[in-house]
C-alpha cells in the first residue's frame, strides 16, 4: 500500500493532532494564569498572617453588657481576618455554585478538602475556588466557618496552592 503524493499518513495525522492539543493546552494554561494571577496576588500578602494563626482561634464571643442573659451572643473576628474576607469578596475567586464542585468531586469531609487541595494542579483551579468559596461565602451565614478555615489552614492551603500552581506556569509572585 503506497501513499500518493500529498496524502497524509496516519502517523503524521496523529502527530498533527497531538501538536494542536499541546498548543491548546498551553493556551489554556496561559488563560488560567491570566485569569487567576491578579486576584491571587492581592491575597498572598495575608499568607504570613494565615500561617501565624493556623491552629488558633481568630474569633471571640461578645458577651459584654449582660448580653448573654438577654440576647444571643455573636462572634467578634480578628480585624485582619475581616480585611482578608473583604479583599477576597473583591476578587473573582468566589463561586456561589461551590456545592456543585463539592458534589462533582465527592468532597464531603475536611480530609477530602485537604486531599483535593494537595492534589490540585493548574487545571483544578475551579476546585480550589470552590473550597475557598464554601468557607468565605458560607461564613457570611454560619459564624464558625471563617474561624474553622483559619484554624484548619484551609484559607492558607488554598491560597498557597493557587500561588504555587500559577508560579509553576508563570514567573514567581512577590
Amino acid at each position: 500500500m503506497s501513499m500518493e503524493k500529498g496524502e497524509v499518513g496516519y502517523g503524521q495525522q496523529r502527530d498533527e493532532i497531538a501538536y494542536r492539543q499541546h498548543q491548546d493546552d498551553i493556551e489554556y494554561r496561559r488563560q488560567v494564569v491570566n485569569t487567576y494571577k491578579p486576584d491571587v496576588e492581592r491575597l498572598i500578602r495575608y499568607l504570613p498572617w494565615l500561617e501565624e494563626k493556623a491552629g488558633h482561634n481568630v474569633a471571640e464571643t461578645f458577651e459584654g453588657s449582660g448580653i448573654k442573659g438577654s440576647s444571643i451572643t455573636f462572634p467578634v473576628y480578628d480585624s485582619t481576618l475581616m480585611s482578608f474576607i473583604k479583599e477576597l469578596q473583591r476578587t473573582t475567586l468566589l463561586d456561589r455554585n461551590y456545592p456543585y464542585i463539592y458534589s462533582r468531586h465527592r468532597i464531603r469531609t475536611l480530609q477530602d478538602e485537604v486531599k483535593m487541595i494537595d492534589r490540585a494542579g493548574i487545571k483544578d483551579m475551579d476546585i480550589l475556588k470552590g473550597i475557598l468559596s464554601k468557607y468565605a461565602l458560607g461564613g457570611m451565614t454560619k459564624a464558625r466557618l471563617w474561624s474553622e478555615a483559619v484554624y484548619n489552614s484551609i484559607f492558607l492551603k488554598v491560597i498557597r496552592k493557587m500561588k504555587e500552581n500559577l508560579e509553576f506556569w508563570d514567573k514567581p509572585m512577590v
